[in-house]
């Protein structure tokens, strides 16, 4: 494990959407063992009109409002150092992918800027934002969602979090790209309906090649895709 942990700032108008997924199961447990520190950002407190106003009617009209630039830069910078690598969750960034997870997770500091309503202004996404990632085709009503998909993916990914080295190496999307083979416990019976008994053999050669199979299978009825990516 890392002697300095991964810093995760989150960026909101709504901090109390994270109260329990920051303090709950794996993440909880992250922060116990000094793989990561959370730190949650009230956009709010960057404001200083009387109703703490974060949005404005966008300029040239249109349906919604827009986050103002003001609070979310100020916000960011009160955060900021060089080894920063602030996050912008939009549906116009890249797609978010198991890769990506990798690359974030051996960051130093992560800060997400959570957008809400009908988006942040364009300054934050040119002059602020490091990178935009979205986590797939379809639209939300904020940020927040978005970003806790993306901080559970990294911090598991962090040394020591899950206890057991090698933990997350075969899993669906690791180093193989493809979908991961099927797992199974006890009872070897249940209703009828048994364990393979290749895996109760214990023959780590077969079981060994039947998981390499069963992967390879999988990934060919359900993400193709996966394959073709692969070997392109």
């Amino acid at each position: 494990m890392s002697d300095t942990p991964l810093i995760v700032d989150v960026i909101t108008i709504f901090p109390s959407m994270l109260d329990g997924f920051l303090k709950e199961s794996m993440l909880a447990l992250a922060v116990k063992r000094g793989a990561v520190q959370f730190r949650v950002v009230n956009l709010r407190d960057f404001t200083y009109d009387v109703h703490r106003t974060t949005d404005a009617r966008p300029y040239g009209g249109g349906p919604g409002m827009v986050m103002k630039p003001e609070p979310i830069f100020e916000a960011v910078e009160s955060v900021l150092t060089p080894e920063s690598d602030v996050i912008l969750m939009t549906p116009q960034g890249r797609r978010f992918s198991q890769p990506i997870a990798e690359e974030l997770s051996a960051r130093k500091h992560l800060i997400f800027v959570c957008g809400h309503y009908e988006g942040v202004d364009e300054r934050v996404r040119e002059h602020l934002a490091t990178q935009e990632i979205s986590i797939g085709d379809y639209v939300l009503t904020n940020g927040v969602l978005p970003a806790t998909v993306v901080i559970d993916a990294v911090v598991r990914l962090l040394p020591g979090t899950l206890g057991a080295e090698g933990a997350t190496l075969d899993e669906s999307f690791a180093e193989n790209g493809g979908l991961e083979y099927p797992q199974y416990t006890r009872p070897s019976e249940y209703r009828g309906m048994q364990v393979p008994e290749v895996l109760r053999s214990g023959h780590h050669a077969e079981i060994g090649e039947w998981r390499k199979e069963m992967a390879e299978r999988r990934t060919q009825e359900r993400r193709p895709d996966l394959l073709e990516r692969k070997e392109n």
